[in-house]
């Protein structure tokens, strides 16, 4: 007898062999057992998940000697012969085949009058019924609403989409579903102990996860690997056959990326390359194991899982998991399958591939902007307290337009260095600048400073130390004025609150100073004297518009939701304006 390939030979025979399509196979059940039974029967849904089986054995059903029954004996003749694929009363046509309208006609309506030859019913399974052109299916139309009472259609079909509203309107349609990884590596399980094939069970879901959902791939893809390694099968053997990307692979892969191993990440291209792997076939893979990996962080007990991990895996798993956020593993998925398409047309597909690796190592250094404010003392209960999130604005009518900060030395500012920018969670911001080096000649910390170093030192020490008081009151000074021993901060009379909040902090600043200076220093704030009564009437005018902008520069300054801003954007109010 002829070798019968396994995807025949455990084809199913009745309803609840049928592997994953119970919603199916329960309505057809009770359909048959209530003898409420339509006469036309759409079956949509991927390939190899059942729907012709399915047909087969809802035929066998309907013209077993002991039916209509949900469970066919499989012994008389239309069982077997049904079974078989030679009984006469059961029609199987292909309509890739039978396209165009004469064909339904000569085919299938020219028969519909004639009566079945033995059996109960005459039977029509029409598969890939989508194929059919426009006129066949409008010369189907009217067979299909009122048949013969011994007529019966059944469709199958992966385009549901495709086949006419007329047709799904004058037919029961059943939806069947992809088939679950365990499911599959279950039948599989069955199939191989039945055959006397030695297999484990992690190979076993290798081919099932290959298979994509679909039963038959499954056991089409078992009988290449049993055909070449015998009765007995290893992971690398179904690797090496069906080239999947070994796990190992994958896993190094993701470890280097955790440990932002750069080298690594090259070596992991290169050995992808020398195994002969197509690099579209890596970055899927590798994007399901950032997917398992997010699986876990959202549900550790789903570890024990097989579709997520085998037996072997789970504990490096667990490891891996620990050392991604849910950030970073959702933004690895999206660059994980950006590259999958960049490599589809790709003259150097291994250059994109160790780009993507790159990029996700220094995507890992991203830090969510709610872990910055909450390094900075005070800042996070200011933001609190004024309301400010992600989505909300300062409280007050006012706009700020906030530029990099500056540092106010009487007439001339000098601008500390740019900061770099950096994006994560959806936020463009920038990492605070570094304090400006102090250059003088033999200075140290614990040494006297020479005044004209002092005021350079004083203002790098107090930005590093508090930025918001530096950003909102020390850059806002008018004048900056050192002298032997003293070292005076003036603001102008519309910088009232500004003068008061240096008062505050005046201890401090002295007590900068003086460990700077290596003796007894005095800070002190002065506020300017307001304009002479005696100007014109343009420099008065000029005066009070200066004093409004100065009064909604220090009400800007003083809004909670600004300071915080200003803690996390190392920055200064340039100009405001009244909304």
């Amino acid at each position: 007898m002829p070798y019968q390939v396994i995807a025949r030979k455990w084809r199913p025979q009745r309803f609840d062999d049928v592997v994953g399509q119970q919603a199916v196979t329960r309505t057809l059940r009770n359909a048959l057992a209530s003898k409420r039974l339509a006469q036309a029967f759409v079956f949509a849904g991927p390939r190899g998940v059942g729907k012709t089986t399915t047909a087969r054995i809802l035929a066998r059903a309907l013209n077993c000697e002991k039916g209509p029954t949900p469970d066919p004996c499989g012994q008389c003749e239309a069982c077997v012969e049904i079974a078989e694929g030679r009984d006469i009363d059961v029609l199987e046509i292909d309509a890739a085949t039978y396209t165009g309208i004469d064909n339904v006609r000569e085919v299938i309506i020219s028969g519909l009058s004639i009566r079945p030859a033995r059996n109960r019913y005459k039977i029509f399974i029409i598969d890939e019924v989508q194929q059919l052109s426009v006129p066949s299916f409008n010369a189907l139309l009217k067979s299909i609403e009122e048949p013969p009472p011994h007529i019966v259609f059944m469709m199958a079909t992966t385009e549901l989409d495709k086949i006419p509203e007329t047709v799904l309107s004058r037919s029961q349609v059943h939806e069947f579903r992809t088939i679950g990884t365990k499911a599959i590596a279950d039948q599989l399980r069955l199939i191989v102990d039945k055959e006397q094939i030695e297999v484990s069970d992690q190979s076993l879901q290798l081919i099932a996860r290959d298979a994509e959902g679909s039963m038959r791939d499954a056991q089409s893809k078992l009988d290449q690997v049993i055909a070449f390694t015998g009765n007995t099968i290893t992971g690398e053997d179904v690797a090496t056959v069906l080239g999947l990307v070994g796990r190992d692979l994958l896993l190094d892969g993701i470890q280097a990326v955790a440990d932002q191993d750069a080298p690594a990440a090259f070596v992991l291209a290169g050995r992808a390359v020398e195994m002969g792997y197509d690099l579209r076939a890596v970055c899927r893979e590798l994007s399901r194991v950032v997917r398992d990996l997010l699986v876990l962080l959202v549900d550790a007990s789903r570890i024990s899982d097989p579709e997520i991990a085998g037996e072997g895996e789970r504990e490096r798993l667990t490891a891996l998991a620990a050392r991604f956020s849910r950030e970073d593993l959702l933004r690895a998925f999206d660059l994980l399958t950006r590259a999958e398409t960049d490599i589809r047309s790709a003259a150097q597909p291994r250059y994109h591939l160790e780009m993507a690796l790159l990029r996700w190592i220094h995507l890992r250094k991203l830090v969510p902007i709610e872990e910055l404010i909450a390094q900075v003392p005070g800042v996070a209960s200011a933001v609190v307290a004024s309301g400010f999130s992600r989505t909300s604005r300062p409280a007050e009518s006012v706009k700020a337009v906030v530029a990099p900060a500056a540092v106010t030395s009487g007439s001339s500012r000098t601008s500390p260095p740019a900061a770099s920018p950096v994006v994560a969670s959806g936020f463009s911001r920038t990492s605070p600048p570094a304090a400006p080096p102090v250059v003088a000649s033999g200075f140290s910390r614990t040494s006297p400073l020479a005044e004209v170093n002092l005021k350079d030192a004083l203002l790098a020490e107090i930005r590093t130390s508090k930025a918001v008081f530096y950003n909102t009151v020390v850059a806002q000074a008018q004048k900056i004025d050192v002298t032997s021993g003293r070292v005076t901060f003036s603001f102008s009379p519309a910088q009232r609150t500004l003068r008061d909040v240096f008062e505050q902090n005046r201890d401090w600043l002295e007590s900068i100073a003086q460990r700077l200076a290596g003796q007894r220093v005095v800070v002190a704030g002065v506020q300017t004297e307001a304009a002479s009564p005696e100007k014109g009437a343009d420099q008065v005018a000029a005066a009070a518009a200066t004093d409004k902008k100065s009064a909604l520069r220090e009400q800007a300054l003083a809004d909670a939701s600004v300071q915080a801003l200003l803690e996390v954007f190392p920055a200064e109010i340039r100009d405001v304006e009244e909304m």
